[in-house]
């Protein structure tokens, strides 16, 4: 069978970062679109030569005027199969693709969830459009939603895409705005929250939460706040309509932990209706909400928070683009039943 491998040739700039990991995701050629991740796998692999040695250590140094050949292998034929499930495609072109994600829906494939996932539903979509993202032909995914929040999702179809888009969310440049409904009304005359630590208020009365988030020490399913480890998350939080004892909020990630709206809300105090984990055992009570708004909430059955914008630079444009997603049904029918 032909050798189908691609073989990039560069030199090493003047200045280099110490370890070669870097070195390498700083010079190689941005056609080759091997991103940092990448190429730690292909050094892993002994696929990297520098000087004509074989290098694997991405701690190793490098010196400038090195030459480097890092050799490519054909993009595999993803493990994931593809099934033809409905997709809401937003937007669409060479490069990546935008869903419109139903809630109910797992992203990606993990234990309890093998198929029925949006990379399941992409790959039948897509076809032979998809790359070799992370050197096999899939979707890549750089940013998720979970399964039970409805939303907006950019997804790469190149790796040129997946390495520009995974920039922009590492460094918190793309623009995510969700909205939820929750318990109670984050209000800064609160003295009650004013005393929850992590928790502040900015000008325009947007409730900053700021906090560390990690996994829970006995749940390992859920995250928990902490203040001396975990990784930096900070939500802020802008009340769009209150209403007696709820309100419908917009949520501003600055970072994108796991089920990060989720806890800071209900570290808050202010947990979003319909959340099985994070929600406790909340209810909306009918001396402050009709017996409707009272009926929709108790039987909710997923947390009340939707992936409404999303905003980036197209990686291989350059062009700012945004999009917006309606309230779903179930979210805009209880949001109408606490206005009534």
């Amino acid at each position: 069978m032909a050798d189908l491998s691609t073989v990039v040739r560069f030199i090493i700039d003047e200045n280099p970062p110490a370890r070669l990991d870097k070195a390498l995701a700083r010079d190689v050629p941005e056609q080759a679109t091997l991103s940092r991740s990448r190429i730690a796998k292909l050094l892993a692999e002994g696929a990297v030569r520098v000087d004509g040695v074989v290098a694997t250590d991405a701690k190793a140094g490098v010196a400038e005027g090195a030459e480097v050949e890092i050799t490519v292998p054909q993009a595999a034929e993803s493990h994931i199969g593809a099934q033809e499930i409905p997709l809401s495609v937003v937007w669409e072109d060479h490069d990546l693709i935008v869903i419109d994600k139903p809630a109910g829906m797992v992203v990606h494939p993990a234990p309890g969830s093998p198929d029925g996932t949006l990379v399941n539903a992409l790959i039948h979509h897509c076809g032979d459009d998809l790359s070799g993202v992370g050197g096999a032909k899939r979707p890549g995914i750089v940013h998720r939603i979970d399964k039970d929040t409805s939303g907006l999702l950019v997804v790469a179809k190149t790796d040129r895409a997946h390495q520009g888009l995974a920039i922009q969310f590492e460094k918190h440049s793309a623009e995510r705005h969700y909205l939820a409904l929750c318990h109670g009304m984050p209000d800064p005359n609160d003295p009650r929250l004013r005393g929850v630590k992590g928790a502040s208020f900015e000008p325009g009365s947007v409730l900053k939460i700021q906090t560390m988030l990690g996994r829970h020490r006995t749940d390992r399913q859920r995250q928990a706040v902490s203040f001396d480890q975990g990784r930096h998350a900070v939500t802020r939080v802008k009340v769009m309509e209150a209403f007696a004892a709820s309100a419908l909020v917009e949520c501003r990630l600055e970072t994108g932990r796991t089920h990060q709206i989720r806890v800071h809300m209900s570290h808050a105090g202010h947990a979003l209706i319909g959340d099985p984990v994070y929600g406790g055992r909340r209810k909306l009570s009918e001396k402050t909400h009709s017996a409707r708004a009272v009926m929709l909430a108790a039987g909710f059955g997923r947390q009340a928070l939707h992936a409404a914008s999303l905003g980036f630079t197209h990686p291989a444009t350059g062009e700012k683009l945004r999009f917006d997603s309606p309230l779903p049904a179930d979210m805009a029918e209880l949001l109408a039943a606490l206005r009534g």
